[in-house]
């Protein structure tokens, strides 16, 4: 069943679970995670992100995306991850997203405030929530994870949620998209600071290759939302690339992978604590 942000991160908040947003670039993976949510009996938020449109047009994964959270059996966000633009937000909100997660956080903090206020206003519109941005949520391939004085302090969490009237906050505590090329340090106390002060659900990026305990013990202090995608990934290469050693068809191959990534989503929804909770 379709669902928005404020329909599944705001009983993960009040009972202390995570809810996973697994990106979807095209049917398998999105096979994958719905059948795996289904399993568990959890809710489950899938969608795609701005930069990952030239493996996925939108218009193309849209339709397939929104169908299937529509037949899905337990509550499905279809959420827009990392939109850049106003257009592309915009398309996603006409195609049947139900959620937008608009991250001008690279750019000017005022700028970032009044842009995000703006997809507010027309997401509401839609009735679709909206996730933001503040603090830098750096590249773990580059190894800027390491960046300290650009993570969100609770006086910015608390001004940009005011000003902008967002229904979930990503935040930077020290994680960093893709694989990491060393042990990231996640300021804890920081996220303890920012739950105290705001009572917006709270979102962490770059949660792939984090250890079992970096996730349950951010979880345990306010994360209610926790972004997946690298780790999908690597499941899918390493089943296609373990099935093409075995010289089976390219169907057989794709049943392999999507296996492989629902086996991961599993554990993720597993170790994030919203399994029964649809």
């Amino acid at each position: 069943m379709l669902a928005n942000l404020n329909d599944v991160l705001k009983k993960a908040q009040k009972e202390h679970y995570g809810v996973g947003l697994f990106n979807t670039t095209d049917t398998d993976m999105l096979q994958a995670a719905i059948e795996a949510a289904e399993e568990l009996n959890s809710p489950i938020i899938i969608g795609t992100a701005e930069v990952l449109l030239p493996s996925g047009e939108l218009d193309l994964i849209a339709p397939s995306i929104v169908a299937a959270a529509q037949r899905a059996k337990v509550p499905v966000v279809v959420h827009y991850d990392h939109g850049l633009t106003f257009d592309r937000c915009i398309q996603a909100l006409k195609l049947g997203f139900t959620s937008i997660m608009f991250d001008g956080s690279a750019g000017d903090a005022e700028e970032n405030i009044k842009d995000t206020a703006e997809i507010v206003k027309i997401a509401h519109s839609f009735g679709a929530t909206v996730e933001g941005e503040i603090g830098h949520v750096g590249q773990a391939n580059t190894g800027d994870n390491t960046v300290t004085d650009s993570y969100t302090t609770k006086e910015e969490a608390e001004e940009f949620i005011k000003a902008t009237g967002v229904d979930a906050l990503a935040i930077a505590i020290g994680t960093a998209h893709g694989a990491y090329k060393e042990k990231p340090c996640l300021d804890i106390n920081r996220l303890k600071e920012i739950r105290n002060t705001v009572d917006t659900p709270l979102v962490l990026h770059g949660g792939s290759g984090l250890s079992d305990d970096d996730f349950r013990n951010t979880i345990r202090e306010g994360i209610a939302k926790v972004n997946i995608y690298t780790d999908l990934c690597t499941a899918g290469i390493s089943a296609m690339i373990e099935g093409t050693k075995k010289d089976i068809s390219y169907l057989a191959i794709r049943d392999m992978k999507v296996a492989a990534i629902k086996e991961v989503v599993k554990e993720k929804i597993m170790l994030f604590g919203s399994n029964g909770k649809a």
